[in-house]
């Protein structure tokens, strides 16, 4: 039993309704908890009147096992990003990336190895976290074997295929919102890693929201001390939008968070420092880093544009433009853009 009602936070009761389904899923959500608790021997390990934890599409409550063991129950609302999240939780199997204890599909339900969810990377000075993404990238980036679930897993070459097509009119449909070179960019980039000159040989599996959020501690003897950080090891990635493609795709959420702790003096240096940096910590080709960067950005900035979000695609823009050496002008300095 729950023993009490548990209170979704607010941001998520939003994105859900956002979603096809989510009204549904919230009202029954209660219901799917109870079920998961029962059938796989769980306690709620919530104290009364805290909130759980929650992403954009999910909540994750920490609970135990019947043996006493800590553990962590993640109930997502359906969406198609999350649909691959078990078959590339299965693929790492605990190197890298947190340890996937059960699951059911159907309803979006994943038992998880619990984290310390008090130390994400954010919590570390921005100049710390290069050599930890780094290291993680490295592990992270399994090339396909015969396991069955590679299966499942999106591929990036045709996505950017679609894009060619897609990016133009959207850009079009925006009423030509930025400059056409900016716009020729990404475009190019798509068409030399789309499905026409795909590197086969190169793709790994890639954890597509990598970012300072997403990458978590692992608890240590020495975790009491919120104050004392676990080395590179120590921390593994949670909540992954699977891809099989080019490692390089993976940069740009490093690169579009924490804009404001770069150095002010020099912002859109400093972003093209910082994604070179990243991209040797990860043995990463950092041109190609770069351009996937531009490209996601680009899609970015037209998604925000169209669902009415201005802020954020100016910050988009920021990023896109600033790491080609020509951000621009219209756009507000890096410590006035909006965070994500």
């Amino acid at each position: 039993m729950t023993g009490f009602a548990v209170e979704l936070p607010e941001g998520l009761k939003r994105a859900a309704r956002q979603l096809p389904g989510g009204s549904a899923w919230l009202r029954n959500w209660p219901g799917i908890l109870q079920r998961y608790l029962e059938a796989w021997e769980l306690t709620l390990d919530l104290p009364s009147g805290r909130r759980p934890w929650s992403g954009q599409c999910s909540v994750v409550l920490p609970v135990r096992s019947s043996n006493g063991g800590e553990a962590a129950l993640k109930i997502g609302v359906p969406h198609e990003e999350s649909r691959t999240e078990p078959e590339a939780l299965t693929l790492w199997d605990g190197a890298g990336a947190v340890r996937l204890l059960a699951f059911n599909a159907a309803d979006s339900v994943l038992l998880l190895e619990r984290l310390d969810a008090r130390r994400p990377l954010g919590s570390l000075p921005l100049e710390q976290t290069t050599a930890i993404w780094g290291a993680l990238v490295r592990r992270l980036s399994l090339r396909p074997d015969g396991r069955s679930e590679w299966a499942q897993i999106p591929a990036l070459a045709p996505e950017a295929e679609t894009w060619t097509d897609t990016l133009p009119a959207d850009w079009e449909a925006a009423g030509r919102p930025f400059p056409r070179w900016l716009l020729e960019h990404a475009l190019e980039t798509c068409q030399v890693r789309g499905a026409v000159g795909r590197r086969s040989a190169r793709d790994v599996l890639v954890h597509s929201d990598l970012h300072y959020g997403n990458i978590l501690a692992r608890p240590t003897p020495e975790a009491g001390d919120v104050a004392e950080q676990p080395s590179a090891g120590g921390f593994v990635a949670i909540d992954p939008k699977p891809l099989l493609g080019d490692a390089e795709y993976a940069v740009a959420p490093m690169l579009w968070n924490r804009i404001g702790d770069l150095p002010a003096a020099d912002a859109p240096g400093q972003l093209r420092l910082r994604c070179a940096a990243l991209a040797a910590a990860a043995g990463l080709d950092p041109e190609l880093a770069r351009d996937w960067a531009v490209v996601r950005e680009v899609r970015n900035a037209l998604y925000y544009l169209e669902t009415g979000s201005p802020g954020d695609a100016r910050r988009s823009l920021w990023v896109a433009s600033s790491l080609l050496g020509r951000t621009l002008p219209d756009l507000p300095p890096a410590h006035l853009l909006s965070a994500p």
